[in-house]
């Protein structure tokens, strides 16, 4: 039964409301898309609706609809390449300037939430928000002791919301595993779940701050990138330090301070190996809205990264799965990229891997010859599923959040500089960092620091192997107890069998005795054989 019908309809209604089938004109839609614009036309709110003449109607329907539909509309603002210009510029305005709530509610929320009231807690704080995002909104405050600060509101009423819509998603995804091969493959319905989790995480502002305080450390004195501090965080409260920057899409600034976009471009991208290799700790909403620049120095501008609340962790094997993936592909070693995800349990038993070598080499050879400015990542990575769905392959779920990440990656690079090389740069970033988690030296000293963990554990060896004798031997006396049962029911089963079979013979005798005597003494005879069945179904 499709979960929250009610919600579904509400959708279509907005939808309609908002003239959404407009946005694109029809003939350049795909084939498949056409059905669905039909669908919106079909719905009365569409027959009356004045929304086709608003300039903003689509910034207006993602509002409406919720804040995963605003994190949708953030993801596509990245990619200039996809969208087309009068449509992405409503899309960025989803970076930052959602519409706000009231004032009123966010003091009230402020002062619930730190327990004080707003005169206690700040010498100033600005009723006019600084930015209205999907999951909360910014004011400006300063602090009694002259700090300059933010302070993070989350939307109020918004978790039921979130709950519901994902549980659509959740059929969903159940309804295209079981008709989609490419669904499977990446684990559809585990990948919803993750970001769920992701999501309702997003609307508890301390573990924001946790992530924000543990970015910091990563990058504390870095020439790169720069963490604010956070003074005080609660659930639904932070208060962190005000920064002084402009967003990494804002091109016009650093063209008029005289800006090397080169340079930023190159520093983005080793900031984004940097977290996912040397920290395992890497920023996974990286829109423009998230991202931005110092101005103090022009000549040597550090990033700013803003709003940790969706962070990304790999396993150890699957960071080295990705570093040498990346670099087979580098190298343009498409046999060894398959012997890598053959190691990495991807690949089924009785693939072809020459066909699905083949495949690989032609669909993501051309990236390693193109610059950035003519790649399109996002389609690549369509077409490499779309690969994994033919050949079955099983792709970990975790690693689809690094995907989405590179999505947002490709789209901020492409707009800062869309010449840079990407592959020049990581190629000696990863080839570094494998050579220093493969050296035997490095596996020695990590041995070498486990060596007192396992001293400390050596004393409970004693009690630890009388646990185990102890029970193998209840396991022993506990199988020598389950085979005689066994035993014992396979006798019962035998005599089971033997008393069906006299029956059964029984009963056929009387029957081709009672079909050879008058009617009368037939009757008696077939009472007989009734109470033969009777007997054997109550023996």
């Amino acid at each position: 039964m499709i979960p929250h019908f009610s919600r579904l309809l509400e959708l279509w209604r907005l939808a309609a409301h908002h003239r959404l089938d407009t946005l694109i004109p029809e003939e350049d839609l795909p084939a498949k898309a056409r059905p669905l614009v039909q669908f919106i036309k079909l719905h009365p709110a569409a027959w009356t609706s004045r929304a086709s003449k608003d300039p903003l109607r689509l910034k207006h329907a993602l509002e409406e609809m919720g804040p995963l539909f605003v994190k949708l509309g953030q993801l596509l603002s990245t990619r200039r390449d996809l969208i087309p210009p009068e449509l992405l510029a409503q899309l960025v305005q989803l970076q930052d300037r959602v519409s706000p709530f009231a004032t009123d509610i966010a003091r009230q929320q402020v002062e619930k939430s730190l327990n004080a009231r707003i005169e206690t807690l700040f010498a100033r704080f600005d009723d006019a928000p600084l930015a209205a995002a999907s999951i909360a909104q910014v004011h400006t405050a300063a602090l009694h002791d002259g700090r300059e600060v933010i302070v993070k509101i989350v939307r109020p009423v918004i978790r039921p919301q979130i709950i519901k819509d994902f549980e659509i998603l959740n059929w969903l995804g159940h309804w295209l595993e079981a008709r989609v091969e490419a669904a499977r493959a990446v684990h559809l319905v585990q990948v919803i779940s993750d970001y769920r989790q992701v999501i309702l995480n997003e609307l508890d502002l301390s573990l924001e701050a946790a992530n924000t305080m543990q970015m910091r450390h990563n990058f504390m004195g870095s020439s790169m990138m720069y963490v604010p501090e956070v003074y005080t965080a609660t659930k639904d409260v932070m208060v962190a330090e005000r920064i002084s920057g402009v967003p990494v899409s804002d091109l016009e600034t650093f063209e008029r301070l005289g800006m090397d976009r080169a340079m930023l471009g190159e520093k983005g991208l080793t900031i984004f190996f940097t977290q996912v290799f040397r920290d395992n700790f890497f920023h996974a909403d990286m829109h423009p809205g998230n991202v931005f620049v110092e101005t103090l120095n022009p000549q040597n501008p550090r990033f700013i990264a803003l709003d940790c609340a969706i962070v990304g962790e790999l396993s150890k094997s699957d960071q080295m799965t990705v570093a040498r993936l990346l670099l087979a592909v580098m190298n343009n070693n498409f046999e060894q990229l398959i012997q890598i995800v053959h190691q990495a349990g991807w690949i089924p038993a009785g693939t072809d891997q020459n066909t699905l070598a083949r495949e690989m080499r032609r669909t993501v050879g051309p990236m390693i010859s193109k610059p950035m400015d003519q790649l399109d990542f996002a389609g690549i990575l369509i077409q490499v599923m779309d690969i994994a769905r033919r050949h079955h392959l099983d792709i970990p779920p975790q690693l689809m959040l690094l995907l989405k990440t590179l999505v947002h990656v490709e789209g901020l690079g492409r707009d800062l500089y869309p010449q840079l090389d990407i592959w020049k740069l990581a190629k000696p970033i990863l080839t570094e960092w494998v050579k220093q988690n493969v050296n035997p030296m490095t596996s020695l000293k990590e041995l070498g620091q486990q060596i007192p963990d396992m001293l400390m554990g050596a004393t409970d060896l004693p009690a630890l192997l009388i646990d185990s004798l102890h029970n193998l031997r209840q396991q022993g006396a506990w199988q020598d107890r389950q085979w005689r049962e066994l035993q014992q029911m396979r006798l019962d089963m035998q005599q089971t069998r033997r008393r069906d079979w006299i029956a059964a013979s029984g009963f056929l005798a009387l029957l081709v005795t009672a079909t050879q005597l008058p009617w009368p003494v037939a009757v008696i005879f077939l009472v007989l054989a009734g109470f033969v069945v009777l007997w054997r179904l109550i023996a």
